[in-house]
């Protein structure tokens, strides 16, 4: 007779093989008591203003990344003066995930930067806690759109200055005075590129929405 059925005629309980839980992965993930709290954040600006290198930055996973070839389309409207080397453009969005702490997961959703994509943030924006706007000081009139649209619909947000190499080197409140920026809205200067600058922006948001929205 089966072992198996034996042990069970027997009342004894089958031996079950135990696997061992993957090394990788987080406490949150193996505690089926508890889950994370799954927050979407926006990343918006303007054109090349470097939305897809801070969710490449900080991504724990390999981004999602829809970046297409500079078109003709795009010649008369994006000013190139700054980037010269930008060959590509986000055409739908870019997608990361970070997580924060045992139990705070934030999604982040870079939206296009070209006008023409600026007909998709509605969708991109749906169900977001808030956005970080980021801008560029050589060309601060290309986030005005941005901080507009997230004024008019009431979505939390915060400014995050990228400093780009050979850029000249802004306070915080020059920036929010040229920008005209609220002044419980917080402002930072960070680095695309740097993870940890990434995170403290996304932490000043976390934190900003809560704030603004603490139920």
């Amino acid at each position: 007779m089966d072992s198996v059925v034996s042990d069970a005629a027997r009342g004894v309980s089958p031996r079950v093989e135990v696997v061992e839980p993957d090394e990788n992965l987080m406490a949150w993930q193996t505690d089926r008591t508890r889950a994370p709290i799954a927050t979407k954040i926006v990343i918006a600006g303007g054109f090349g203003v470097g939305k897809t290198t801070l969710v490449t930055a900080v991504s724990e996973i390999t981004p999602l990344q829809t970046e297409a070839l500079m078109t003709e389309a795009s010649e008369d409207h994006d000013d190139l003066t700054a980037t010269p080397q930008k060959l590509t453009t986000t055409v739908a969005m870019d997608f990361g995930r970070i997580t924060l702490d045992d139990d705070l997961v934030l999604y982040l959703f870079g939206t296009p930067g070209q006008q023409r994509f600026w007909f998709m943030w509605d969708d991109l924006v749906r169900g977001a806690i808030g956005a970080v706007v980021m801008a560029d000081t050589r060309r601060l009139k290309d986030c005005f759109p941005a901080l507009d649209y997230f004024e008019s619909c009431g979505l939390p947000y915060v400014v995050a200055v990228n400093h780009f190499d050979g850029s000249e080197l802004f306070e915080p409140e020059d920036v929010r005075e040229a920008l005209t920026i609220p002044a419980h809205i917080p402002v930072m200067i960070m680095d695309a590129r740097r993870r940890i600058s990434v995170i403290e922006t996304l932490l000043a948001l976390v934190g900003h929405a809560l704030d603004e929205t603490p139920e």
